[in-house]
């Protein structure tokens, strides 16, 4: 059995760079490098949706020179990635509060966003992103329309709407915390946590997440 949605929260780049005595963007660096390889993995096992934890909205309070070297990578990613994405019939989206970005970072998103439109895997990347906020706006919107919601208009409000719900969620970096990712989306989720920092979490590692998913039973609450 393959999960329908895949959420991954990568964490562990900053410590992957300090064990090396490097600087943490180094560590950046080998993350993102690691994300291009494994978002192939992932789609090539049947995964249809995937959701990467890339940036916070709490990191935003991070040192200046750090979040300067993220911006760079992430506008790196989606300017080089664009057309790789397009010819493996994936399409991208980033989710999270783009206003709080950059503007180069969000002219490349929305260059890649229009790039690979149409695509039958579906991509998000969070970027600015906080799963309270989310679901703040969403209620907001709500208020908005003056209609009272079901669970099911509720989900297209947040901005994974048109998304399913995450089947497997998994996290790197030891930690066993959803740190404000997906709150919503995420209710039924089945979690998988990893001792190894997100560089060194590869695709035998992936496996072993899936093949934990397949194992376990899914009830959502019948018996």
């Amino acid at each position: 059995m393959i999960p329908r949605h895949v959420a991954i929260i990568m964490d562990g780049n900053g410590r992957w760079a300090i064990r090396r005595l490097l600087p943490r963007t180094a560590g950046h660096r080998a993350g993102m490098q690691r994300m291009t390889e494994l978002v192939r993995e992932i789609f090539s096992r049947g995964v249809e949706y995937c959701t990467l934890f890339a940036l916070s909205a709490e990191n935003l309070q991070r040192p200046r020179e750090e979040l300067d070297a993220l911006y760079a990578l992430f506008s790196e990613y989606f300017d080089r990635e664009a057309a790789r994405l397009k010819e493996g019939d994936i399409s991208v989206r980033a989710i999270g509060d783009l206003s709080l970005l950059p503007e180069t970072v969000s002219e490349s998103v929305r260059a890649a966003e229009e790039m690979t439109a149409g695509g039958e895997k579906k991509l998000a990347v969070a970027l600015a992103y906080g799963g309270r906020q989310d679901l703040v706006a969403a209620c907001n919107r709500a208020v908005a329309k003056g209609e009272e919601v079901t669970p099911e208009t509720f989900a297209s409000m947040l901005s994974t709407g048109g998304m399913p719900e995450v089947d497997l969620l998994i996290r790197t970096g030891k930690e066993k915390r959803l740190s404000n990712f997906l709150l919503f989306e995420a209710a039924y989720a089945e979690l998988w946590f990893s001792d190894k920092l997100f560089p060194d979490f590869t695709a035998r590692d992936l496996d072993r997440a899936l093949a934990e998913y397949a194992r376990r039973e899914r009830r959502f609450g019948n018996i």
